[in-house]
């Protein structure tokens, strides 16, 4: 059943979504930090102005498609954002491969599908943007219909899955430094603290 019924407008939708998230009456758009929920101890990041612009579409096709904000969720809306293409949206880039390879670990038959149906999508925000002001005109089945998103999903070809491997092998690339950097400073910091 969808959370989000095609009759609802955006506003309305996004509202929602906003609130089930509990990301604050903006989103945390105009928050200085980004917090991600990783146990036991949560990552902070600046919430810079090209991240901004694309959270607010990332949020849009969250409603849309319908992909939960848990990891699971966000791993799989970074592989439809990915497969469907980010275009100038570095930020978006950036932090759905981070997204990706999480997904690869916890959930990859998820990360999977959500590739392929981003494959069969007919476009997405990130190409055409988004008139924020036409949020309360515009409903979510419009949407859904403009991106492709009703679309039955198909088996997957040989160059499905070799553009999944492509970019699960990027992904990995770009982000395994990022926890053994981690571990190296953690070491460090106990080494010359107890050493």
């Amino acid at each position: 059943m969808l959370r989000y019924l095609d009759d609802r407008s955006l506003l309305e939708a996004r509202n929602l979504f906003f609130r089930d998230a509990r990301l604050g009456a903006d989103g945390g758009y105009g928050d200085r930090w980004v917090r991600i929920e990783a146990k036991p101890i949560p990552f902070y990041f600046p919430n810079w102005p090209a991240r901004v612009a694309a959270a607010r579409l990332h949020d849009l096709h969250h409603i849309a498609a319908e992909y939960e904000t848990d990891w699971p969720g966000e791993a799989e809306i970074a592989a439809w954002e990915i497969a469907s293409g980010c275009a100038r949206h570095h930020a978006a880039w950036i932090l759905n491969l981070g997204a990706f390879s999480v997904g690869l670990v916890i959930a990859p038959k998820r990360l999977f599908r959500a590739f392929l149906r981003g494959r069969r999508a007919k476009t997405n925000l990130y190409k055409g943007g988004f008139d924020e002001s036409r949020l309360d005109d515009i409903t979510v089945g419009i949407l859904r219909d403009q991106l492709g998103l009703r679309a039955a999903l198909p088996s997957a070809g040989a160059t499905d899955v070799a553009l999944f491997l492509l970019w699960c092998i990027l992904s990995v690339l770009i982000w395994l430094p990022l926890p053994l950097v981690t571990v190296v400073l953690l070491w460090l910091i106990v080494a010359r603290n107890f050493g």
